[in-house]
């Protein structure tokens, strides 16, 4: 099968392409800036040409930051993107799967996140991504939205990497600890986006490492695991104001999706584990 990964050269994309390599399938990879989802007719010539079983849209506007002053660009991307892969998915016949955020929750729950629970995002970014959701639905009834957390993988601009980056310079550093969520390595969100594909159980779903953490908490294994000397002093978020509001709690229910997949989704701690290493023989 012909299966076409948008956002191909962003961390995800990295572990898509290395998840979905095998015999039986063709992987096409694709990204800025030869290739735009937001432009509808360039767009529909690749994928006409690719012709293929199924496309994977990772691409996006991550900078949620940057959301705030440029809010246009990430509806642009976020909305108008999903919205003209999904209509192409559509005449294509086959599904579409919108990688989408724990931002579109306001944060204010003490338990997991439910798929049906409210969507109240408090950011531009987390907006965007909710009207990218709802664009991919309507567009096409043939898709799997994929909610994911926390994301860290090879290459990509993500907590790991900054606090691996700042451990070189520092001996000691201050991490909030008043947000909770579940951090995710790419590599378990790409194993879980195949195994849903192969169920044809179209929707919208929940993809986590299990378990939850604060950042502070995030902080010292990220150190612990890569034998860092560190001291972690935890704070509260207000000491680092950001445009972007955040959720204070993002933890997602993934119970229903390790029933449709027919696995365990590993914990956040092993998984953190697991990047250690691979970052090892990089």
């Amino acid at each position: 099968m012909n299966i076409v990964i948008l956002g191909s050269k962003g961390q995800l994309g990295r572990d898509l392409l290395k998840i979905f390599e095998d015999e039986e399938n063709t992987l096409i990879g694709y990204d800025l800036p030869e290739v735009d989802i937001t432009d509808y007719q360039s767009l529909k010539r690749d994928l006409y040409e690719a012709m293929p079983g199924v496309v994977i849209n990772a691409a996006a506007y991550t900078d949620v930051e940057g959301a705030e002053d440029n809010e246009h660009d990430a509806f642009r991307s976020n909305e108008l993107g999903a919205q003209n892969v999904a209509k192409l998915t559509r005449e294509l016949e086959i599904p579409v799967v919108y990688i989408s955020t724990d931002f579109v929750f306001d944060g204010t729950h003490d338990e997991p996140y439910k798929i049906d629970d409210a969507t109240v995002p408090l950011s531009v970014y987390g907006r965007s991504k909710l009207a990218g959701e709802m664009s991919t639905r309507e567009a096409n009834s043939k898709h799997y939205i994929v909610r994911t957390a926390w994301l860290y993988g090879p290459g990509g601009n993500n907590f790991v990497e900054k606090m691996l980056s700042l451990s070189e310079q520092h001996s000691s550093l201050k991490v909030v600890s008043d947000e909770v969520g579940a951090p995710t390595h790419t590599w378990d969100l790409a194993e879980a986006i195949q195994a849903l594909i192969g169920t044809n159980l179209f929707g919208t779903y929940h993809v986590v490492n299990s378990g939850s953490c604060s950042r502070d908490e995030f902080a010292r294994k990220i150190f612990l695991y890569s034998e860092k000397d560190v001291e972690v002093t935890p704070c509260a978020s207000d000491e680092f104001p950001t445009k972007a509001e955040r959720p204070a709690y993002s933890v997602l229910d993934i119970s229903g999706t390790e029933s449709v997949i027919g696995y365990s989704i590993r914990s956040w701690q092993d998984a953190l584990r697991y990047y250690m290493k691979r970052r090892e023989h990089s």
